[in-house]
């Protein structure tokens, strides 16, 4: 081979080698429809403005959520996407987004073990009796285990209730534990009132009507909510009884309730034919 030939090669090898990999806008715009989708289909992040950008197998998260449980679900649901290998998650917690209308949740969604278990922690945190507790939960396949150490029987029971009443949970393992210290304490002060600011009308019915939905026992679209200064009204129809008295249940656990009317909330009677 000539000098030249060599000459020629070598600076051609140099030219490859010095090439960058250029991001392929293409594909960065499928991943980021891919995130965008997942995420408005997802039943507890639809109701959000989320922002998705990708650029190179990055995603970026961007806009509002109402909690942090909704926050870190967004960043699993977007690493699920198959082809996304990070994700700067941005999103901001806004605690007034229920005071604003919000839309219906999709619950066309195929329940994933990370959604359910968001669901249900986020559950947890509207009621009155467990939003406090250090509950973990893990779900698996419609498995649901709660683990952690309360301060009352109540608490454990409500929050084995609250799993097992949840839509596409099939079993619960409640594997809380009585924190006997901390049982004595909370029998000390049981005459104390509960602490923190009255959550707004506009919460405690986002709330109602969140978990009527995600409850597996209730026709949620078919029940009215409303709330006066904590008084919440009940109207609309449901099939029997037994679905009327666990929709005043449901409503009663939420925090901010003071109590709730259910007179308006009929129960269907079969027409005989």
């Amino acid at each position: 081979m000539s000098w030249s030939s060599c000459s020629t090669f070598l600076t051609a090898s140099l030219m490859l080698t010095a090439v960058p990999a250029f991001a392929d806008p293409t594909q960065d715009a499928r991943l980021e429809g891919a995130v965008q989708t997942a995420v408005s289909l997802n039943r507890l992040l639809n109701p959000y403005r989320i922002e998705v950008q990708v650029k190179e197998a990055h995603a970026r998260l961007s806009g509002e959520v109402e909690n942090p449980v909704e926050r870190d679900l967004a960043e699993q649901v977007a690493m699920a996407t198959r082809g996304i290998e990070q994700v700067d998650n941005q999103l901001q917690i806004n605690e007034h987004l229920a005071e604003g209308p919000l839309e219906r949740r999709a619950y066309a969604q195929r329940l994933e073990d990370a959604t359910l278990t968001s669901i249900v922690r986020a559950r947890l945190s509207w009621s009155q009796v467990t939003q406090q507790a250090p509950i973990e939960v893990q779900s698996q396949q419609g498995v649901v285990t709660l683990r952690g150490r309360v301060d009352s029987v109540e608490a454990k029971e409500l929050a084995g209730v609250i799993a097992r009443t949840s839509e596409g949970v099939y079993l619960v393992n409640n594997l809380i534990s009585l924190d006997s210290s901390a049982l004595a304490k909370a029998r000390e002060n049981a005459a104390t009132a509960p602490s923190g600011p009255q959550p707004s009308d506009a919460w405690i019915v986002d709330k109602v009507q969140s978990s009527f939905g995600f409850s597996r026992n209730l026709d949620g679209p078919t029940i009215k909510v409303s709330s006066q200064e904590g008084m919440v009204r009940l109207s609309g129809e449901v099939m029997s009884d037994e679905q009327k008295t666990i929709a005043a249940q449901i409503a009663g656990q939420i925090r901010g309730v003071r109590g709730v009317d259910a007179d308006l909330l009929k129960v269907a009677r079969k027409v005989e034919g």
